[in-house]
């Protein structure tokens, strides 16, 4: 059983027209935008509150006022959400957890299990067949091809990426299934199961654009 070592954030900065663009319509891309700074708020919040001897966002972007103390930024690379990933992973040594910015329901109790290690991986399954969540306890012994060449975005990547950890000879523990902030629905279901986050409130304040 290894303590986690590095817990990692990927995510993009959230400008207008560039996050959350299926929450338009019915939400204006400003008021997506707004809806992504919380959703990043609020894990990165999360990510404060678990031990963890690294703490890290893998920005595509500029980092801005939500960024807390605490939280090193390094950009992402060019390329694939594939390959994003496993470069992320590559600049780790010892166990490494890493979670999206779509899920801001997880909690310090939901990844609480990961910061003692006691299997070569974790998987976090998404609703929507992806992945919120994939730890590894020794990226830097990974092999290279883990990753790269995961389909991404698409119905079947949850089962293509945990099926490749499996094939690596990996023991995998899977935390629960949850659901990714993507559409406007997607958005009211998280809210409801986190009503006290950033994400929550920010979303109370807004009017869709069919119900102004």
């Amino acid at each position: 059983m290894s303590t986690l070592t590095n817990l990692l954030v990927i995510a993009k900065e959230p400008l207008p027209g560039r996050v959350k663009t299926r929450l338009t319509p019915p939400y204006t891309p400003a008021e997506a935008a707004l809806v992504a700074e919380a959703a990043l708020a609020d894990t990165l919040r999360t990510v404060l509150a678990v031990p963890a001897r690294r703490r890290v966002l893998v920005l595509e972007g500029s980092p801005g006022p939500w960024l807390p103390p605490g939280i090193d930024v390094v950009p992402q690379c060019a390329g694939g959400l594939d390959e994003r990933l496993a470069t992320a992973f590559a600049g780790c040594t010892g166990p490494t957890l890493l979670v999206g910015m779509d899920t801001p329901q997880i909690t310090p109790e939901l990844l609480d299990p990961v910061s003692h290690f006691d299997r070569d991986a974790w998987f976090g399954p998404a609703d929507d067949g992806g992945f919120w969540a994939l730890g590894l306890a020794a990226p830097e012994c990974a092999p290279p091809d883990l990753i790269r060449g995961v389909p991404m975005s698409v119905p079947e990547t949850g089962a293509v990426q945990r099926r490749r950890l499996v094939d690596a000879g990996l023991s995998v523990r899977d935390l629960p299934r949850l659901r990714d902030v993507d559409s406007a629905s997607d958005a009211a279901y998280v809210a409801a199961l986190a009503p006290h986050g950033r994400f929550a409130a920010t979303l109370r304040r807004l009017t869709p654009v069919g119900a102004r």
